[in-house]
């Protein structure tokens, strides 16, 4: 195990949060709200989808230096080691591969690494007692919804890809694993479209090769990355033809995170919570917001659809709000305009 940093400055340390996949995009911004929030994250990460520069990212941004191991989650040894030196009082499990079109090329990879890393989360949380568990799921259970906003009643749905099918079978696992473990609470977050990056521009999406996202293509093309934007199909019946999701910024996710250390449940069980805005943007008024609010233009065109992009797809995001008081505080404009910020941070790096 190589223990990377040494956290040496006072906080508030009530509570020890384990934060796996503690880098990543999400992740990163998931620490400094900790920490902004008064507790103490401890991070686990082998940065196979994350640089170690952004540990260093996240002292610059809130004056402390987080605990930071550097292993496979799914390795319980290792995780029995961390749990033994640290009081654990919750995990947030982000570590998971997520590309929708390398999980249908390496579906056991995927099959392997999100559902072992899981299963040997919740085996050494039960056996330390861990009382919260935080899992960080997606609106892609739901598949292609019958209707919009979704909320947290809606059908999980047939998912195409075996990263979709690994979040299914997560959530299950999750609440398997509660009705079966009565102290232990676990909350499922279902977010939609995180983007965006920290106003400070010294953490962000940092895709590995060419974007799977929307927001890091169009920022890549704007700093001449990449030669032009395809937008997949503009004869959908929205707007302007053109698919619509629900982009939430990542500072706004790595809040509801927080927040749902303390779900509503008193006792043992799942909590179920999407996380989005409650609003849809279609993919070219992203184009033309990020164009707007940063003053550029995005080279892009129209190409055909994608097989499986369903029309239009956004949250109900009242459940998390009444319960957990949670409510997004930045808008699309800010999120375009911070991700703009983080990429010519990158590209003078």
């Amino acid at each position: 195990m190589l223990f990377l940093t040494i956290f040496t400055e006072t906080m508030n340390k009530d509570r020890k949060i384990l934060v796996t996949g503690g880098a990543g995009f999400i992740g990163s911004h998931t620490v400094v709200s900790l920490i902004e929030s008064g507790f103490t994250p401890i991070i686990i990460d082998d940065f196979r989808n994350s640089e170690k520069f952004i540990l260093d990212r996240i002292n610059q941004i809130t004056a402390l230096h987080p605990i930071a191991y550097e292993f496979d989650c799914a390795d319980q040894n290792k995780l029995r080691e961390v749990f033994t030196e640290h009081e654990i009082g919750g995990i947030i499990h982000f570590a998971a591969d997520k590309a929708v079109g390398e999980s249908v090329k390496l579906p056991l990879k995927y099959y392997e690494n999100n559902i072992q890393s899981l299963v040997s989360l919740l085996k050494i949380a039960i056996e330390f007692k861990v009382p919260d568990f935080v899992f960080s799921s997606s609106c892609t259970v739901y598949g292609e919804p019958d209707k919009v906003p979704v909320d947290e009643n809606a059908p999980i749905g047939f998912t195409a890809s075996p990263y979709g099918y690994t979040k299914q079978v997560c959530e299950r696992i999750c609440r398997d694993t509660a009705y079966a473990y009565s102290n232990l609470k676990i909350t499922l977050l279902r977010y939609f479209n995180p983007i965006g990056a920290h106003p400070s521009g010294l953490i962000g999406e940092l895709p590995l090769g060419v974007p799977n996202n929307l927001v890091p293509f169009v920022t890549q093309t704007a700093a001449g990355i990449r030669d032009q934007l395809t937008v997949f199909g503009n004869d959908y019946p929205t707007v302007d033809g053109t698919c619509v999701r629900d982009y939430i910024h990542v500072c706004d996710l790595a809040d509801a995170h927080v927040a749902a250390l303390n779900p509503s449940k008193e006792e043992g069980g799942v909590n179920i919570f999407n996380v989005g805005t409650g609003l849809g943007s279609s993919v070219l008024e992203v184009v033309r917001t990020f164009e707007k609010v940063n003053n550029l233009s995005v080279n892009h065109k129209i190409g055909e659809r994608r097989e499986g992009d369903a029309a239009a797809v956004f949250a109900d995001n009242s459940k998390i709000s009444s319960e957990l008081g949670w409510k997004p505080k930045y808008t699309l404009s800010d999120a375009l305009a911070h991700a703009w910020t983080w990429q010519k941070q990158l590209n003078e790096k």
